[in-house]
């Protein structure tokens, strides 16, 4: 298939700039991936569509506040690093701006001189290996000088860096936010607890990678970068538990998709726990190992996540459902309006 295949049309408007109050109240359109049929919903009427016995699979990984502001030491000129991924011993690989001003041997200060940062080496893509030091919680100076590392399309300010969190999230990792699952309240999740459905936790710490554009034409030429996941035994139980029962497992956004396939895929088509480092990269053809279900947001034209959902619900379901929801108005993106599909 070709990437021109998954565009569409989307007027500027309708880019959700700012999340809904109450997270719940989001809209939600219904996919049938058999018929290709579409209703329309609010979110917190998901729990109308969960059975008692299913499994509710939603990523637990936090947002760093990633996005730093700094100087060049010697000459004072601006820069802004985005964390990407931690390689150990105060090591990240970062995404610099300008990069012009990231060689080799540069060094950079933030928050005042809470935090240092020293270039070691270009990597793929242009990215930078920096060498940080401080004083402290490394994670505690983030949350004091770091910003939410928001998406492009989002151009108005964010009052509340917790409304880029999903309420369980808790383990610390991501460049973005699993946006799937803030849509959820604590009270929606324990509403659909006591219907009976198991929630399990993965964690799949996303990066940018995830996002970056699709610059082939031919989209088995792409390349996904890769993203550290961990699937833990209570989880993998509750997982092979719904599936014994003959229940639905049912992903709550694409990294959590891409988790319980890639674990499947790297065990024989079985559920168990193990954690390590995926890039697989889901469009129409794939066979899927565990999902049944499926909860996301609305993806950008031409991105790989729009071709996850298309292999899963159906290439022409997948695009008409988005025609139908650009006509009625749903709003897209990070803190736009949700999807089901089973």
């Amino acid at each position: 298939m070709k990437r021109s295949d998954f565009f569409y049309q989307l007027p500027k408007e309708l880019i959700a700039q700012t999340p809904v109050e109450p997270r719940d109240a989001s809209r939600l359109l219904v996919l049938n991936k058999k018929t290709g049929s579409v209703g329309h919903r609010h979110f917190y009427d998901i729990v109308d569509y969960l059975e008692p016995g299913d499994c509710l699979v939603l990523n637990d990984s936090r947002v760093l506040p990633a996005r730093l502001y700094g100087t060049k030491e010697g000459t004072g000129a601006r820069v802004e690093f985005l964390l990407l991924t931690p390689r150990g011993n105060d090591i990240w690989e970062v995404l610099a701006g300008p990069g012009k001003k990231a060689r080799p041997g540069a060094t950079f200060v933030f928050g005042g001189g809470l935090l240092k940062a020293e270039v070691l080496e270009v990597v793929e893509d242009g990215n930078r290996l920096v060498q940080f030091s401080y004083n402290g919680n490394f994670y505690g100076i983030l949350d004091q000088i770091g910003k939410m590392p928001l998406p492009h399309y989002i151009t108005e300010e964010l009052k509340d860096n917790e409304r880029y969190q999903n309420v369980y999230a808790h383990e610390v990792g991501s460049a973005a936010a699993p946006t799937a699952g803030l849509h959820f309240t604590p009270a929606l999740l324990e509403k659909i607890k006591n219907k009976g459905v198991q929630v399990a936790f993965v964690t799949l710490h996303v990066g940018l990678g995830t996002f970056r554009p699709v610059k082939v034409d031919n989209i088995q030429e792409h390349k996904m970068h890769s993203e550290h996941y961990a699937l833990h035994p209570d989880a993998a139980e509750a997982i092979r538990a719904a599936k014994a029962a003959g229940k639905r497992v049912i992903a709550v956004g694409t990294t959590s998709c891409r988790t319980l396939e890639s674990v499947a895929s790297a065990n024989g088509g079985k559920i168990q726990a193990c954690e390590g480092w995926t890039d697989i990269f889901i469009y129409p053809g794939y066979e899927f190992k565990v999902l049944d279900g499926l909860i996301t947001n609305f993806h950008l034209p031409e991105s790989t996540l729009i071709m996850l959902v298309s292999a899963f619900a159906g290439y022409e379901h997948t695009m008409n459902a988005y025609h139908v929801a650009v006509e009625e108005k749903y709003r897209f993106f990070s803190f736009g309006d949700a999807m089901l599909v089973v």
